[in-house]
């Protein structure tokens, strides 16, 4: 049994690390005409991929800064893919673009017609960042997914990661002044030392989501206790699973699954949840006659009879959760009225908070509803 002392500790170190205020650097760039201002409307100023179409090309640097949840915000430098701008970036701008750079979104449209010019000026890109930002995280989004044939997607997806990746690691080569090894070029990587990650990417379907999604996921201040609190709640009400979403994106923020959710034979069904909740947000805009960005919704439930049962509320101020659990009125209920003495539990959610306890403690008066059936909430 740890001691007093040991909860101390911890309880302090869990406080320190929730008042952490994080404001991280995102270059977003690509070819201009490549989709890197439609994706970014869709995702965070709520358009529908229809309206993208009016969107014009990004002049120079479009920088925005996107709150995420009460602790993180996204300096967002959307950068002009035009061949004159991405001279500058490289010359003149260099050390101011490419320096302090937490994420690199570079894009690829699939249909490029001079591919060859597309790399060169990516392995450049690359250059100036392993310049100036060796510990950013590089992720590379095969966009405009939707105009290949679905037979042919996978393929084609894997033949422009395999030349994205030996491009990469020649580009890493000349930073370390030597040629690239075998190893280097192998799937692992090798001695690469930038982080990155592929998509395969659409506008018009989740696998947008699916990519910013991974894209925040490591950005997220306190993500450890985030996941540890979630864990706590999903076994205190006994749910398959629970998925914790960002207010007004509604990309997934954490999520936990039971040992029966992980049989879940879905693998895409976050972002689908995503790009659902998304689609519903703006049905009831368009009905109320609300902004977009407003809160459209507090609570929905849909129960698939004897199957499962599932209910999506607003958590905190900045978040909703999605609870999917096994059928049952008074399982159902029981686990809402839990979820709601949850709250104050996640208050760190949209910033520092007043007090926290113990990370993976559940709060006091978490799990005090039963259950007729048995075995619903835990003890607190």
């Amino acid at each position: 049994m740890p001691s007093s002392t040991d909860a101390s500790i911890n309880q302090a170190a869990a406080q320190a690390q929730l008042k952490k205020v994080k404001k991280q650097k995102v270059l977003l760039m690509g070819k201009s005409g490549s989709g890197k201002s439609s994706m970014r409307s869709i995702i965070f100023s709520n358009y529908l991929a229809r309206d993208t179409r009016r969107l014009g090309a990004t002049i120079d640097i479009d920088l925005s800064h996107v709150k995420f949840l009460g602790n993180l915000t996204l300096n967002l430098w959307d950068c002009g893919g035009q061949e004159a701008f991405m001279e500058n970036y490289l010359s003149q701008q260099r050390a101011h673009v490419f320096s302090n750079v937490g994420v690199l979104i570079y894009v690829f449209d699939i249909e490029s017609r001079d591919v060859e010019r597309d790399l060169a000026t990516y392995v450049n890109i690359i250059s100036a960042l392993g310049q100036y930002s060796r510990e950013a995280k590089v992720f590379v989004l095969i966009h405009k997914m939707d105009l290949i044939q679905s037979t042919n997607r996978e393929a084609i997806f894997n033949q422009r990661v395999a030349v994205v990746r030996r491009k990469t690691a020649e580009a890493v080569a000349i930073l370390h002044k030597h040629q690239p090894s075998p190893s280097s070029l192998s799937e692992s990587e090798g001695g690469i030392d930038l982080d990155m990650h592929l998509f395969a990417t659409s506008i018009w379907d989740q696998s947008l989501y699916k990519a910013w999604a991974s894209i925040i996921h490591d950005l997220v201040p306190n993500l450890g206790v985030i996941e540890t609190q979630l864990a706590s709640l999903g076994v205190a009400i006994d749910a398959d699973e629970i998925l914790l979403f960002e207010r007004t994106s509604f990309l997934v923020v954490s999520r936990w699954s039971s040992h029966e959710g992980d049989r879940n034979p879905y693998g895409d069904r976050f972002e689908r949840m995503s790009n659902i909740l998304k689609s519903w947000k703006h049905t009831c805009s368009k009905f109320t006659g609300t902004p977009r960005n407003a809160e459209q919704f507090t609570e929905f439930e849909y129960k698939m009879g004897p199957t499962f049962s599932m209910f999506v509320t607003k958590f905190t101020a900045n978040t909703y959760i999605l609870v999917a659990m096994p059928p049952g009125e008074a399982r159902f209920n029981s686990a809402k009225l839990n979820v709601a003495a949850a709250r104050p539990w996640f208050k760190f959610l949209d910033g520092p908070p007043v007090s926290a306890g113990p990370p993976g403690q559940i709060p006091a008066g978490l799990g005090g509803y039963s259950n007729e059936m048995g075995g619903m909430a835990a003890e607190a």
